[in-house]
């Protein structure tokens, strides 16, 4: 039985590309046309895409976690004598670019040479440049003309051997989380329209009740106290609980707060851990939940997904008192919580000091206003300095 590729569809109007989230189907399953699967995130929602045929999944090609080119084969099928392979994305299956244009010597492409980086990349090009390895090396390159071809690459090749000046600098692969999260901030840029308030928290209760726990042997710390605080900040605040739909006519309203926290790792790569149902929970299953996510996050693993409308980050432990964060989608929203300082308090004629932190809140104004952002922050605010240990 034949052997056919599946390619990425064309999943809306000028997508070039998506994000690979989850396989559905796993090699040596058997699925009909139409059915679901794999899971692909794009800037407009996240889609179950059908199998093109009826068949067996032979092999996957790829990795999830993985940012691809709309067309680009994804799987291997084993389908019936006969099916032949639908066309997907932005064409059928890529053939070799045809054997480009003798180039120009050096001296010819260098007096009227413009830089890759003010020009166009034509498709055929952009092939030519993945087939070399040199889709990152694009903008060094120079061309010709108005847009980059494959003779000008080849003449690249001739004359530095596809090499930059290692004296200078060195390419270094970003790892997959990186991709990922540069993928959302992307995302974010592109379509949210980012407003930022901050307020100051009191910290003495949640210092209190640290000291507390500490004292019985309990692991629960003052982030995952104030991440509570949000929880159920968030159970009145259903703005920050919500996305907007694709046409930007009406908000999907989630039922669950499913909290996204910031996690840090080593080499300065960061994934998203995800509480979810944190609404439901007493406060010591939160913490219990928040411990087990941000643990299974710290082996790579990134737990993001459309409902994590809100994510927190502690940047107060990396010294950080104040800072502006990026939204990041899906999220609508990210929270930045600053480093514990002490401030002081008047007390009659003299003064105390006591522990606060800044807290710094980006949103989508598409999905809140100012005042509707405020009230939120007031409301964590009020969770924070009046924290119980329940």
């Amino acid at each position: 039985m034949p052997v056919i590729s599946v390619r990425i569809p064309q999943l809306g109007e000028g997508l070039q590309e998506a994000l690979l989230v989850d396989f559905l189907k796993q090699p040596g399953d058997t699925v009909k046309r139409d059915e679901p699967i794999y899971t692909m995130e794009t800037d407009k929602a996240t889609t179950d895409v059908e199998s093109p045929y009826d068949g067996t999944i032979v092999e996957w090609l790829v990795e999830t976690g993985s940012v691809l080119e709309i067309g680009t084969e994804i799987a291997k099928m084993e389908v019936a004598e006969g099916v032949k392979e639908m066309p997907a994305g932005h064409g059928p299956a890529e053939t070799a670019p045809a054997e480009p244009a003798k180039a120009k010597s050096s001296a010819t492409t260098s007096s009227s040479a413009v830089r890759s980086g003010d020009v166009a990349i034509p498709p055929r090009t952009r092939r030519y440049l993945k087939k070399h390895d040199l889709l990152d090396s694009a903008q060094l390159i120079p061309a010709a003309g108005s847009k980059l071809m494959p003779a000008d690459v080849d003449a690249w090749l001739a004359t530095s051997g596809g090499s930059p000046d290692s004296d200078q600098f060195e390419l270094v692969p970003l790892p997959k989380s990186q991709i990922v999260l540069n993928y959302r901030l992307k995302r974010g840029v592109t379509e949210a329209i980012p407003v930022t308030v901050g307020n100051r928290i009191g910290w003495s209760t949640v210092h209190a009740a640290r000291q507390t726990v500490k004292a019985d042997g309990g692991t629960a710390t003052g982030f995952a106290m104030a991440c509570w605080a949000v929880v159920q900040a968030l159970k009145s605040h259903d703005r920050f609980r919500s996305t907007l739909s694709a046409d930007g006519k009406s908000f999907q309203k989630f039922h669950d707060v499913n909290l996204g926290v910031a996690v840090a790792l080593p080499g300065d790569e960061m994934v998203t851990a995800v509480v979810r149902g944190a609404d439901k929970m007493s406060q010591s299953q939160f913490f219990a939940a928040y411990a087990a996510q941000v643990t299974e996050a710290r082996n790579g693993e990134d737990q993001a997904d459309a409902s994590t409308t809100i994510t927190v980050s502690n940047i107060g432990k990396a010294g950080m008192r104040f800072g502006i964060p990026a939204i990041v989608s899906p999220a609508v929203a990210t929270l930045a919580f600053g480093e514990v300082y002490p401030v002081p308090v008047q007390r009659g004629d003299s003064f105390d000091f006591e522990p606060a932190i800044e807290a710094t809140l980006c949103f989508d104004h598409r999905v809140a206003n100012g005042v509707g952002a405020a009230n939120f922050m007031n409301a964590i605010k009020a969770g924070i300095e009046e924290f119980v240990l329940e």
